[in-house]
């Protein structure tokens, strides 16, 4: 009987224990404690969120001792002296079996609790897979009518009971120890009292220090808690990106041969593609987010897109400045890491090295490209698509980084032409700007804080990125810079969210992998987060590529309904205007102008071969008469004609003709031809056609002939079979019938008409105008034109003296004419004699020559017997017989050779400056402009972007 007041005493002390005992009180939400779980929020599932079951450290009362009838006991006075020595076996007995109960209990109720949270957990981490219902076997799906489920989850007990019914096994324990501390440490009732009255004090300090071991303990727990959980996420993350890389491949190879839809984030990179090049200098009317990547140089801008695009797709360089052109990056999801470009069909498989390497080199090629002669860097944006399993959707924007100093080789103008560039990026209104500041150099150095801070003063849609913060934490002295950086403490500049990240070791052959895996290690061991400096949502990659996707996204969903209304409006505006100044025209843009221009061209080309043979005899035989006229008479006939007889006169003639054949005649010849295939095509290029005629393509055609001509070469052996057959043609010197005798006649005397025209003119301008000009239209001789009307009056004397005079004067002749002019006072040059005589003998030759031509009409009878018994010679006729009929027989071969290879390889050579052109965007933009051309332009792109801005609206509301 004794014992159960010995119970009851100990029980009363064990709660006056518990009542003073000091602990930790309050409660420890876990949603704020574990941050890292935030990641595990999948974006297609913006509803999920986990409950964490409340630690709970404030201290009840769950001991079945408290269930006994309690009561005050008088304590008997202590007497001294001897006291038999207890045996407290039961109650250590009694302790055990209560451990033991307690033990059961909690295992059997906690382990319950524990694993339907764990179902919940994994239930709601499952991603959505009823897009591939179709995978799944109809069976699995009709489960249901066999086992009824909902009975099976109602029967389970409920969460929430679980954890009413679950004790607080921190305070068991406690109480548990402090229990058996009474029944162990003292060996009297009086020496436990004892201590238990007078160890206040000690009791205090204990405290304290087991206070500050507990926080300790917790915050450690609490980060092995983050990186378990991270590591969970990461394992799942990947079973779930294999698995729709599976589920991809089969939809790839058509085992349904279902058509599957463009992806959401593809339709909106089209748009900002038709974008850029509708609007180059992204005024306001472009207001579609983007995500715009800025940094200084060499700040890690380039490393963060790959880590997020996890991949090494951007050539790099030691210190150099390697983004020269803004590259617009759209991340979207695949059944396989490929990267290419939107201009090209070819694909680049990003798990090779050889790819890589070659995306990197092609990159590289299209900024120095785009690179105009005199600059560093150029406005122009490459766009490039990176599809993969698991990549965050986003578009971003790699734009150069920003410098302090123009440095050697360096355009003068590089440093504000990026700014400028970075600004006109920023100063869209829906843009995400992702500053990155380099976490190993001193923060004061930065320039791109003040940028952004002036773009984006609120810090409404700035994420801000501290790169290299390994380096960081090894040199610099105070840790709390870091977080002062990290908070937004050190810089004006405000931010949406501030991240730290670690992109490699500094090695440019480092994989992806290799420094993920080194990021996540230098974070689980650095002090920055087990100082609590920073915040485990705030560091890696990976949670700065989930944020920035969903910032991205959100301002996505918030702007686009509005873009699209302002659109219509555009769109409205522009067809009013066409309808007001274009009422009976089609809307053509430039491309399509292009193609109708293209036909017409062609059409025009063909239209040469419709010139009729006739036609081309006539003008190439035209044509080069009027070349070689001067060469035949002043270097063929008058010379010939100064001759004593026949004979010498027929050889001369075949002498010359010999030489100027092998020499010059049929190169002449070939000039002729190509300019008169010329002629007839600029002819047929710009006549107009009537009503029909555009004057918007004159510059076009114009260009396209220009640049035909150009291309067209003759072809090489044509001179050598030319040759020949003028050759043979001018050693012909029988006239069959009168009829060809009076056509070689008249053709002379056309000849020397037209020759003797030109000769009167020459004179008339050297001696000036006549007695009658000069009374009825008020004209006078200069000085010089009477010097040289003298010297032809003396002259002319000359050679009515002697009609036969040779085409040369004599020394002594010349000198008699300049004595008897100076007799009258006139001085004069003998050069001034020799021109004044070439002239008045060439009248004088050609008037004669004509004369004898009239004489010739009736010689053909003399001809034919060869001139015997006749003091007539007709030999000058013969001559221009042989010269005419080599004129004919020469563009008799000219044509055909015209209309049966030379137009057909001009026709060739215009289709190929036509598609030269198609592939040259500034070439037709500086040939096809206007008003017209512009709006009609504009009107188009307006067009496309509305069409494809509805159909995105549409995707994304459909995913809602």
């Amino acid at each position: 009987m004794w014992r159960l007041p010995r119970a009851a005493v100990a029980c009363e002390v064990c709660q006056s224990l518990v009542k003073h005992s000091s602990g930790i009180k309050g409660r420890l939400p876990l949603q704020k404690v574990h941050l890292v779980s935030r990641s595990i929020y999948h974006s297609r599932h913006p509803t999920l969120k986990l409950q964490r079951p409340h630690f709970r450290t404030s201290f009840q009362q769950f001991s079945s001792l408290t269930n006994l009838p309690l009561r005050k006991l008088k304590l008997s006075p202590v007497k001294y002296g001897y006291q038999p020595r207890r045996n407290f076996l039961p109650a250590r007995l009694a302790a055990r079996l209560l451990k033991l109960r307690y033990l059961i209990l909690g295992s059997a109720v906690g382990g319950g609790y524990t694993a339907k949270k764990t179902f919940d957990q994994w239930k709601d981490m499952i991603p959505d897979l009823s897009d591939y219902k179709w995978i799944v076997p109809d069976i699995v799906w009709e489960i249901d009518e066999y086992i009824d489920l909902e009975k099976i989850k109602k029967a389970l007990p409920n969460s929430e009971d679980l954890a009413k019914l679950a004790p607080d096994f921190d305070k068991i324990v406690e109480s548990l120890s402090l229990l058996k501390d009474f029944f162990t440490t003292g060996s009297s009732g009086e020496t436990t009292f004892r201590a238990t009255d007078h160890g206040s004090e000690s009791d205090k300090h204990y405290r304290k220090v087991s206070d500050k071991e507990k926080i300790d303990q917790l915050q450690e727990e609490l980060l092995h808690t983050q990186l378990k959980y991270q590591r969970i996420l990461e394992r799942l993350e990947k079973e779930n990106k294999e698995l729709r890389k599976l589920v991809l491949q089969k939809d790839d190879k058509g085992i349904h041969h279902r058509k599957l839809k463009k992806s959401l984030i593809d339709m909106y990179s089209e748009v900002l593609d038709v974008l850029s090049d509708y609007d180059a200098s992204y005024n306001t009317q472009d207001h579609l987010p983007r995500v715009v990547v800025v940094g200084d140089q060499s700040a890690g801008k380039t490393s963060v897109l790959e880590m997020i695009a996890q991949a090494r797709i951007f050539p790099r360089g030691s210190g150099e400045m390697m983004t020269r052109s803004p590259v617009k990056v759209t991340l979207s999801e695949g059944p396989h890491h490929v990267a290419l470009f939107k201009d090209s069909s070819r694909e680049f498989d990003l798990t090779k090295e050889e790819d890589l390497a070659a995306l990197r080199h092609e990159i590289e090629l299209r900024m120095r490209k785009n690179v105009k002669e005199g600059c560093t860097v150029s406005p122009e944006t490459i766009s490039l698509n990176v599809k993969g399993p698991g990549l965050q959707r986003m578009v971003l924007v790699d734009l150069p980084g920003v410098i302090n100093t123009v440095t050697a080789g360096m355009a003068p103008d590089t440093k504000e032409t990026i700014f400028s560039m970075s600004k006109a990026y920023m100063q869209n209104p829906n843009a995400i700007i992702l500053c990155i500041q380099d976490g190993s150099v001193d923060a004061e150095r930065s320039i791109v804080t003040d940028l952004v801070s002036q773009m984006d003063p609120h810090g409404r849609r700035t994420i801000f990125v501290l790169t290299k913060v390994d380096l960081a934490e090894k040199n610099v002295a105070s840790p709390s810079r870091i977080q002062q950086i990290i908070e937004g403490k050190l810089f004006p500049m405000k931010a949406l969210g501030y991240f730290a990240v670690v992109t490699g070791k500094g090695n440019s052959s480092e994989s992806i992998e290799a420094i993920r895996e080194y990021e996540e290690e230098f974070f689980q061991n650095s002090k920055l987060l087990k100082a609590s400096m920073l915040k485990a949502h705030q560091v890696t990659t990976r949670n700065l590529s989930l944020a920035v996707s969903d910032c991205f996204w959100k301002m996505v969903r918030e702007s686009v309904e509005q873009q699209a209304d302002s659109f219509k409006a555009t769109r409205f505006n522009l067809e009013t205007e066409w309808k007001n100044n274009y009422p009976r025209l089609r809307e053509l843009d430039r491309n399509e102008l292009f193609e109708k221009a293209k036909n017409e061209i062609l059409d025009e080309v063909i239209s040469l071969s419709q010139v009729t043979p006739k036609h081309w005899e006539e003008i190439l035989q035209q044509s080069l008469w009027e070349r070689v006229s001067t060469h035949v008479i002043e270097n063929i006939y008058l010379p010939a004609a100064q001759t004593m007889n026949s004979g010498t006169f027929n050889t001369t003639v075949d002498i010359k003709l010999k030489q100027w054949t092998d020499k010059q005649l049929p190169n002449k010849a070939v000039e002729v031809a190509w300019e008169t295939l010329q002629e007839e095509f600029s002819r047929f290029m710009t006549e107009p056609k009537g009503k029909e005629h555009d004057d918007i393509f004159d510059k076009l055609k114009e260009a396209v002939k220009e640049e035909s001509i150009k291309r067209h070469k003759w072809n090489d052996f044509a001179e050598d079979s030319l040759r020949v057959i003028q050759h043979n043609a001018l050693e012909d010197r029988s006239i069959s019938d009168k009829q060809q005798w009076d056509a070689a006649i008249y053709f002379m005397e056309e000849a020397l008409q037209a020759r003797l025209k030109d000769t009167e003119t020459a004179i008339e301008n050297m001696v000036g105008p006549d007695w009658k000009k000069r009374w009825l239209y008020w004209k006078n001789r200069t000085q010089e034109q009477c010097v040289h009307n003298e010297t032809k009056n003396e002259l002319e004397k000359m050679l009515k003296c002697n009609e036969e005079h040779p085409a040369y004067l004599a020394s002594d002749e010349i000198t008699t004419v300049r004595k008897n002019l100076e007799s009258r006072g006139v001085e004069v040059d003998p050069s001034l004699i020799k021109d004044t005589w070439h002239q008045v003998y060439r009248r004088h030759f050609l008037k004669t020559a004509l004369n004898h031509c009239n004489l010739c009409r009736r010689g053909f009878y003399y001809y034919q017997r060869h001139f015997v018994d006749s003091e007539l010679e007709c030999n000058d006729v013969v001559l221009f017989w042989r010269i005419q009929r080599m004129l004919a027989i020469t563009a008799n071969t000219l044509r055909q050779q015209l209309t049966n290879t030379e137009v057909r390889r001009l026709e060739k050579n215009v289709k190929e400056v036509l598609e030269d052109f198609a592939e040259d965007g500034e070439k037709k933009v500086k040939l096809l402009t206007g008003k017209r051309v512009q709006l009609a332009e504009d009107l188009k792109k307006v067009r496309e972007i509305q069409e494809k801005l509805d159909a995105f609206i549409e995707a994304l509301h459909q995913e809602k």
